[in-house]
């Protein structure tokens, strides 16, 4: 519905600004509150962008909202700068100059140890606030006499000095700060931030930047912030001192909660709800100080039985009312014709897989966009004396390896012969401890894995590594993206359908990988061979000049194997690639050339053939099992 209307949420939210000053009254909302419920609710704007499109906790939002708010109250009362309007962006960017400045300390951790580290920033902030800088802030007291906002329209000037009219100021702002959010999630940085959100990992895998689109989700939240905060000291007539309290980052946090991450409209609902208790609470029921219990256990209840929130659950509801009016009751996939049955014996399986091979189409190269492919001879990638150490254990040792142009190779090996780690060597997931790794004309060791994608070096691996929230179609977006724009790009305000090239680039994939009629469906109810083949198109999406699938076979059922192979072999037509797995059968029908690592160090060299027939293998690896 949102593609065929782009303009409808606007809409619709503009509608019920309108119509809210006039609806609320009848349902116990007092004007003082609706407006306090913009700003709330603005404010929650960029905390959702961070927390819910992002997936980072924290709770340092007051330090902003205080120091934007300051900023603003200090220029229109201590000196008495005459433009309110101007002030409040003074303060949103003084704000967003703190976020950034925060955000690069902050960023350095992850998960509880972020949070953590917002906290203790809000805590010197309020400090400060109150201590140091009282001077400038008031202190315990707070800032006083913050002048109402002006619109001069030349015949006459607007007054906006009454609840009612302050309401249209604040709605204004409430509604231009959505449209903007709304901008930036449907851009291309707001899809690699819910790729981060989902997978950090993987979206770093596929080529994209992830610290420093965190970091510009970090200083977006702050401006914000700040700018709400601006507008809480205009609303008030001053600037509250515990606008810089823990107090004020947990009533956010608890809002967003309670209406809904990921939605953007979650934190005016939740800040909705939660103000209209606690007034509720407070001047009807007269609960005193009882009050904060009576709300924590609404909020309790509220999280445990919509887990999405207020919004949320509304946009399951619909969604599940869209499936049962287009699909009915059940989606079920249609099964492939003449698939191989899951309870086939090992020569039914084999005979399988030589009748895919011989049927498999020869897929036409990808070539990469914005790299220029080279097709020259000699290596494309070649290691030498490759040794990694983990202290006293040695999990590789002096390795040489090369790989040509356009060659298919394998790499086997037993359980604890080193592969995964000389895996993750070449695609630079781990730094060698010596040894050097140059990757088409360029050495790439010590560089990141981010850094290797962009030159066109690009792995899948043995777990799947998908964008669990995002449907198939948007999780191969995501890698093509980091393709078309580079690892890094601020174009928050530009459309997806309107990069060139991209729908090509993804609809590509999806043939590739056989997933065309699967395109729109969410990951999660993909089949387990269905994923394989998506974890392998992420890795495809990028137009790698090299591909490197870690155990692509790993897990599969003899028919999902069958299938497998015949997409391997289809897909390795003029493709360089190399490929680890344990199932010896269908790696030698795939590859050109075997390298076989035993204990951290290459055992032998060969083609299929030359490495079953070698004893050296058969005793070390094989066991004799490919002597025939």
């Amino acid at each position: 519905m949102l593609r065929q209307r782009p303009f409808i949420v606007e809409v619709l939210t503009a509608a019920a600004l309108i119509a809210a000053p006039f609806v609320l009254p009848y349902l116990g909302f007092t004007p003082a509150t609706v407006n306090r419920i913009l700003v709330w609710g603005l404010f929650g704007i960029g905390f959702d962008i961070l927390f819910g499109f992002t997936g980072l906790l924290s709770f340092g939002q007051s330090a902003f909202f205080g120091t934007g708010g300051m900023v603003a109250a200090y220029l229109l009362t201590m000196v008495n700068f005459p433009y309110v309007t101007t002030s409040l962006f003074i303060g949103m960017i003084a704000a967003g100059v703190i976020g950034y400045l925060v955000g690069l300390i902050a960023l350095r951790r992850t998960g509880i140890y972020f949070a953590m580290i917002t906290v203790a920033i809000a805590e010197v902030f309020f400090f400060v606030e109150f201590n140091p800088l009282s001077a400038y802030t008031g202190g315990e007291n707070g800032l006083p006499g913050v002048p109402a906002p002006t619109l001069p329209l030349g015949f006459t000037t607007i007054n906006f000095d009454s609840d009612a009219s302050l309401y249209a100021f604040l709605a204004f702002w409430y509604f231009a700060g959505l449209v903007i959010a709304l901008r930036i999630v449907r851009s291309p940085v707001g899809a690699v931030l819910r790729a981060i959100r989902d997978n950090p990992l993987r979206a770093a895998a596929v080529g994209h930047n992830i610290h420093s689109y965190k970091l510009t989700a970090f200083v977006i939240a702050a401006a914000y912030a700040g700018f709400a905060g601006g507008l809480l000291g205009i609303m008030q007539g001053f600037m509250p001192p515990d606008a810089f309290t823990f107090d004020t980052s947990g009533q956010l946090v608890m809002q967003t909660a309670i209406g809904g991450a990921g939605t953007l409209f979650g934190p005016l609902v939740g800040a909705a709800v939660w103000l209209y208790l606690s007034d509720f609470l407070q001047t009807t029921l007269h609960l005193g100080a009882a009050w904060k219990l009576v709300l924590g256990l609404v909020f309790v209840l509220l999280v445990c039985f919509l887990r999405r929130g207020i919004v949320g659950g509304f946009q399951d509801l619909y969604r599940l009312a869209i499936q049962l009016a287009v699909h009915g009751p059940a989606v079920k996939a249609e099964p492939k014709a003449a698939a191989p049955a899951a309870d086939m014996t090992a020569e039914e399986e084999q005979k399988a897989t030589h009748a895919a091979l011989a049927k498999a189409p020869a897929a036409e190269p990808m070539p990469a966009l914005s790299r220029k492919a080279d097709a020259s001879a000699g290596p494309i990638l070649e290691a030498t004396g490759l040794t990694k150490r983990y202290g006293g254990l040695v999990a590789n040792s002096d390795i040489a390896f090369s790989v040509k142009h356009g060659e298919c190779r394998g790499i086997i090996g037993p359980n604890g012969a080193g592969k995964t780690t000389f895996f993750k060597m070449l695609t630079c997931e781990i730094e060698p401890t010596s040894g050097r790794i140059v990757f088409d004309g360029r050495d790439i060791t010590g560089k990141s894995v981010t850094d290797v994608c962009q030159l066109g070096l690009t792995k899948s691996y043995q777990v799947n590594q998908l964008f669990t929230r995002l449907t198939v179609r948007e999780n191969v977006t995501i890698s093509a993206l980091a393709e078309l724009r580079g690892k890094f790009r601020l174009d928050m305000f530009r459309q997806l359908p309107k990069i060139a090239g991209l729908a090509e680039q993804v609809e590509r994939t999806l043939a590739l990988v056989d997933l065309t009629d699967r395109a729109d469906i969410p990951v999660a109810a993909l089949a387990y061979g269905e994923k394989r083949r998506l974890e392998i198109g992420l890795a495809l999406a990028s137009s790698p000049s090299l591909l490197l699938l870690d155990e692509p076979l790993a897990g599969m059922s003899p028919r999902e194997r069958v299938e497998m192979v015949a997409l391997l072999k289809s897909i390795g037509q003029g493709r360089t690639m190399i490929i680890i797995d344990h199932d010896m059968g269908s790696l030698f029908e795939l590859v050109e050339r075997v390298t076989v690592l035993q204990e951290g160090r290459v055992l032998v060299e060969g083609t299929p053939e030359e490495i079953k027939s070698n004893k050296a293998v058969q005793e070390a690896y094989l066991g004799g099992v490919l002597e025939a």
